[in-house]
């Protein structure tokens, strides 16, 4: 039997990145896959391809609407082929996905496929399709991610009714897709169908799209959505989903128990994701779950057996790859006596739509619901030469500071590249940054992240020097 300091169970960012910071400390490690592909949903049916068909929806609809009017002319129809769209996006997976091979080989981790499932502690059984085989570990950590969840009176058929893994592989374009759903996943998938032709409705049971994040983004994002041809139904309740030959019905109440059906040839079940755990037989080794089905977890992310871990989307905490990655090398660093830590209320958040939606820390909601005295500074994108020279004028930039000490407590945009200008605001909240420190940093002219520096003049006595 071959034996471990630590064998990482699933090959996700949270997974992979434990495996390898475990081997970096000089641990013998092997991690264990289900799958024939390293990556997790996130390189194979998340994050990574999700991306692709973002990016190469957001070239079709640039060239459709934008070119003409920074002078490049397209003469004859501009096509659009989803067949080749998608072999792109599989392109992009499969070429990730061997960055993790190759990752795996270059730190000399040992690489299983197939289910693994505890015997007892220190002893795991792996099952594929071949062979069975056992391998002992001194630490084992639990890295098995999630799948999307469902209505429990809703059908997924795969076909029809689908979930993000159906919907990014569909052969054609839906006329009218519907979506259930407000989060992150069905409006970036929505976007992406919605600037290929298709008719795009969403169904979402909170008053707000986005509602987990700061109400102003929600608010701004709605917006801009409606004018991108998307139709909104807030404060619905999906009653019944059915399927009749090509045509799929939902029917929803709002919240004066009026009903609304629609029709259309797809639907989106995109309302949140569930811990995955089956097969790991924890209950033979006594691994606690709690009533949403989570890996119970102390600080430490120990599991209720000593020795073995769980981290990313199968224990508390927002499912998000980037958290995940950062578990995973606390759980290493700490096995090798090290002292990491996580400030879990510095972990950002993006949606990835055009305009992009980023925020790190609290939301005006949270510090209005905690009696924290707080001031606003905020700054409209369209204020910026940047932003009007390559006409992305939508969004704004937020920032939330403590009335006494300033002391910045949130940051919330919605903008372009605002996925990348997050970074600033999450590394000024590590260092306890105020919203003058922020105000009086040079930023490079034209940015976008110009914003941020206005944002925090408009915080600081409202000086913003650019409205």
């Amino acid at each position: 039997m071959k034996k471990y300091d630590v064998v990482v169970i699933g090959s996700g960012p949270g997974g992979y990145v434990a495996a390898i910071r475990s081997a970096q400390l000089g641990f013998k490690t092997a991690i264990v896959e289900k799958y024939n592909t390293l990556g997790g949903t996130c390189l194979n049916v998340g994050c990574i391809p999700s991306k692709a068909l973002l990016d190469s929806s957001h070239h079709y609809e640039d060239a459709l609407k934008h070119f003409a009017a920074h002078g490049i002319e397209i003469t004859g129809e501009v096509k659009i082929s989803l067949e080749k769209m998608i072999d792109r996006k599989k392109t992009v997976v499969e070429q990730t996905c061997a960055g993790i091979n190759f990752l795996m080989d270059k730190n000399k981790i040992d690489v299983f496929h197939g289910v693994g499932s505890f015997v007892n502690n220190t002893q795991l059984k792996i099952t594929n399709e071949n062979q069975v085989e056992e391998i002992e570990a001194k630490y084992s950590i639990i890295a098995t991610g999630s799948k999307p969840s469902t209505l429990p009176f809703i059908t997924v058929d795969k076909e029809r009714i689908i979930t993000s893994t159906e919907a990014l592989k569909l052969k054609e374009i839906p006329k009218h897709l519907i979506v259930i759903g407000g989060g992150v996943i069905g409006l970036e998938l929505g976007q992406v169908y919605r600037r290929l032709g298709a008719e795009v409705s969403v169904v979402e049971y909170m008053d707000s799209i986005i509602p987990t994040m700061d109400k102003g983004l929600g608010k701004e994002l709605t917006k801009v959505l409606k004018k991108q041809g998307f139709k909104f139904y807030t404060s619905h309740q999906v009653k019944e989903v059915s399927r009749s030959g090509e045509v799929v019905n939902v029917k929803a109440t709002n919240s004066k128990g009026e009903e609304v059906s629609l029709q259309g040839d797809y639907c989106l079940v995109a309302v949140g994701r569930r811990p995955y755990t089956e097969g790991l037989n924890l209950e033979a080794v006594g691994v606690k779950k709690d009533e949403r089905g989570r890996v119970e977890v102390n600080s430490h992310l120990q599991t209720s057996v000593p020795n073995i871990y769980a981290i990313g989307d199968v224990v508390r905490g927002a499912m998000l790859a980037h958290k995940a990655e950062e578990e995973g090398v606390l759980v290493a660093e700490q096995l090798a006596g090290q002292k990491p830590h996580i400030d879990y209320n510095l972990i950002p958040g993006v949606v990835y739509t055009w305009p992009e939606v980023a925020a790190v820390g609290k939301t005006e909601e949270q510090l209005k619901a905690e009696g924290v005295a707080f001031k606003v500074g905020q700054f409209p994108m369209r204020a910026l030469g940047r932003a009007r020279a390559s006409m992305d004028i939508d969004g704004f930039v937020k920032i939330l500071a403590d009335a006494t000490t300033d002391e910045i407590l949130g940051v919330h945009m919605i903008g372009a590249r605002a996925a990348d200008m997050i970074a600033e605001a999450v590394t000024a909240m590590e260092f306890k940054a105020s919203a003058e420190d922020i105000s009086r940093i040079s930023h490079a002219h034209p940015t976008f992240t110009e914003a941020i520096k206005e944002a925090a003049l408009a915080a600081t006595d409202n000086r913003a020097l650019h409205v």
